[in-house]
């Protein structure tokens, strides 16, 4: 599941590692901060590292440069957050000692305003890695985009992160905190439970109660209207079952205890619009929430990232507000649509790969936080 490839130019590429909970995106970058490739894997990390390390190899085996000594590593997380680890400072700290076992020495942690850490001091350190993906993609967008909404739409969950005068300016850095203030909307639009979404919704004419039980999920809503692509359907059916339009229609049937002949294709279409419309209604009313503690930001463009960006594109058409694609600012070696759509969907992967290329390129700048001299040395090493 991945971009155009392209080989990496000169003898130090940056590969940015986005490391969730049930996928893991890579990025290559050369030295110079110009996107070569990126890449996409399903990794269900709440079974088992066995999981992370498959994954490991997998990447080695597409860019076999990225486990030599010539390459240089920058990690972000959120699977720190898996059921697998007792607490997030277990999941940090175990996700980074397999990261830095396999990747080797010249390989650096992100930590927001922390800076760059180490294996080593990721311990410390921890709730400055956690879960901070969101913040390496707005802090990339804030250097091309000084005044934006950031909307990050994944299989998984929303991130809505306001960037104002060349800041990011979100109120809250935790998970906890932004579900509170509305930056964290913890919807996707492939792995989420339909009953996650609403408790009533509309059919025949009347609202109906929808069934407390995993039948189907948001992929079944967009494989019936088309907006969500194969490459990123990663994840079993709720039923283990086809994905096909037909066993998709079945399963959102089963919500409203239904069966998919009942009524015609058209019908079923229609019915995934519905939820569709609920979970854009959801995640405007949380784009609302944060809009309104940033008054200046009340006419700046959003800024769609992840698969599902065709949601953020929507809000962007309902509120009369501007629209960039993040593929768009990312560029990439080739002038090919298929980098924007990759380097979009795995923004973050792309983000902190390009913030450790620019970093890599400040010879002798020590100064960002703790371990930065020692990582900092570690990417200039030849």
């Amino acid at each position: 599941m991945n971009a155009p490839r392209m080989e990496p130019v000169g003898r130090s590429p940056v590969f940015g590692w986005d490391v969730g909970g049930a996928h893991v995106k890579v990025s290559m970058s050369d030295a110079g901060g110009v996107l070569l490739d990126v890449g996409q894997w399903a990794c269900p990390l709440w079974q088992g590292l066995e999981h992370l390390e498959r994954t490991i190899e997998l990447v080695f085996e597409r860019w076999p440069v990225a486990k030599t000594y010539a390459a240089r590593h920058a990690v972000t997380m959120t699977g720190e957050m898996v059921d697998l680890f007792e607490d997030r400072s277990q999941g940090v700290r175990a996700i980074a000692a397999a990261l830095a076992q396999r990747l080797g020495p010249r390989v650096a942690f992100y930590a927001g305003d922390a800076g760059w850490l180490t294996r080593e001091t990721c311990a410390a350190g921890w709730r400055s890695v956690a879960s901070a993906n969101w913040l390496a993609t707005a802090h990339w967008l804030a250097t091309r985009v000084p005044n934006a909404l950031l909307i990050d739409i994944g299989s998984t969950t929303t991130d809505i992160i306001p960037v104002a005068n060349g800041r990011v300016v979100a109120r809250a850095s935790t998970d906890a905190g932004r579900l509170a203030t509305g930056e964290l909307v913890y919807q996707g639009v492939v792995r989420t439970p339909l009953c996650g979404i609403a408790r009533r919704i509309e059919f025949g004419g009347a609202a109906v109660n929808v069934m407390n039980e995993w039948f189907a999920s948001t992929a079944d809503v967009y494989r019936l209207t088309g907006e969500l692509a194969p490459q990123y359907d990663l994840y079993p059916s709720a039923d283990n079952g086809p994905k096909t339009e037909l066993a998709s229609r079945r399963r959102i049937a089963r919500m409203i205890g239904r069966d998919a002949h009942e009524t015609s294709p058209a019908e079923w279409r229609a019915f995934a619009l519905r939820w569709r419309e609920l979970q854009l209604r959801e995640i405007g009313a949380n784009l609302t929430r944060v809009t309104a503690a940033h008054p200046e930001l009340a006419a700046a463009p959003l800024v769609g990232a992840g698969c599902g960006r065709f949601l953020a594109a929507a809000l962007a058409r309902e509120e009369a507000r501007g629209y960039i694609d993040f593929g768009t600012l990312a560029g990439g070696a080739a002038d090919q649509a298929e980098w924007a759509e990759w380097a979009a969907t795995c923004a973050p992967s792309v983000a902190v790969g390009l913030l450790a290329a620019a970093r890599y390129g400040k010879a002798g700048d020590v100064t960002a936080g703790e371990g930065a001299a020692s990582v900092d040395a570690a990417f200039r090493a030849a």
